[in-house]
């Protein structure tokens, strides 16, 4: 080896680190749930900052999918939230192979019984009737007891006169339930239109992904249809209507910005803004007050 060479590896290597938990691709190891990269712009943030600012990265806005329950309790006045028909749950009957394996694994994924969450609480001050669906039970989708629930809030507005506020997610109808849960666009848009009948009010707020049968029937048929910012909204999915049309479709086609051009979404509110927003729109509808 000569003198340049051996200068050379003493004076100019890199020194060796050891990593906490191995050496492993290089990477620090980070304590579990500590922090989470942002889908959108990629950069770690801290979990505790994300949970502080309601799942909305704090860098670029990104909206991250939060469950039904919290979502509620986030907008409900000192957190009070009152569950109604939680006993409302997809009979045991379904002969579809494996849904009753599904249903136990998504019920242990949720810490939920079903797809949607409903129920009463106070928006700065107003008793509302609200529900909210859960990407993390089948993402959602749209079954029996998903649709009973939500007819059930519908109908228990219009007998208090109570406004409704609808948080939809969903990848539409909950296919191991066939023809039933097809029956479930009717049956709520029913209970809607008798809502609506009575003179009360509808909000409803599309949220990333509102697709399918849910938004044939009750998310679109809000008196005030909110979005949260680049929701992904629509029946058919982008690259199913691409392969169906043969054409290429324009930039953000189905994203709430959208479709808010297009004149089918009348606000995009950002979910650290949603509790001062609506709380506006029901003291204005109902006057500062339930009737």
């Amino acid at each position: 080896m000569g003198f340049e060479e051996t200068i050379r590896k003493l004076f100019f290597r890199k020194p060796k680190i050891e990593l906490e938990g191995g050496a492993d691709n290089n990477k620090p190891s980070v304590p579990e749930k500590m922090s989470v990269k942002c889908e959108k712009c990629r950069q770690i943030l801290l979990s505790g900052d994300l949970e502080n600012n309601l799942k909305v990265c704090p860098k670029c806005g990104y909206h991250f999918k939060v469950g039904a329950r919290e979502r509620l309790v986030s907008l409900a006045d000192d957190g009070e939230f009152t569950e109604l028909f939680a006993d409302v749950v997809t009979p045991a009957d379904c002969d579809f192979p494996g849904y009753d394996k599904k249903l136990e694994k998504a019920r242990a994924q949720s810490g939920e019984d079903e797809g949607v969450v409903v129920g009463i609480m106070r928006i700065n001050g107003i008793y509302t009737a609200a529900f909210a669906m859960d990407y993390r039970f089948m993402m959602g989708s749209m079954g029996y007891a998903v649709g009973e629930r939500i007819t059930k809030i519908f109908e228990y507005a219009t007998l208090h006169r109570y406004p409704v506020v609808g948080f939809c997610l969903s990848g539409g109808a909950r296919m191991q339930e066939g023809i039933t849960s097809l029956m479930q666009m009717a049956k709520t848009s029913a209970a809607v239109g008798r809502h609506s009948d009575a003179g009360l009010l509808y909000i409803a707020a599309l949220t990333n992904p509102t697709t399918g049968g849910v938004s044939a029937s009750f998310a679109f048929l809000g008196d005030i249809i909110i979005a949260e910012p680049d929701a992904l909204i629509g029946f058919a999915g982008p690259r199913v209507i691409e392969q169906t049309t043969r054409q290429k479709l324009p930039a953000g086609f189905q994203r709430a910005e959208f479709l808010q051009q297009k004149g089918y979404v009348d606000l995009i509110v950002k979910r650290t803004e949603m509790k001062t927003e609506l709380g506006e729109i029901l003291a204005l509808h109902t006057n500062g007050g339930n009737e």
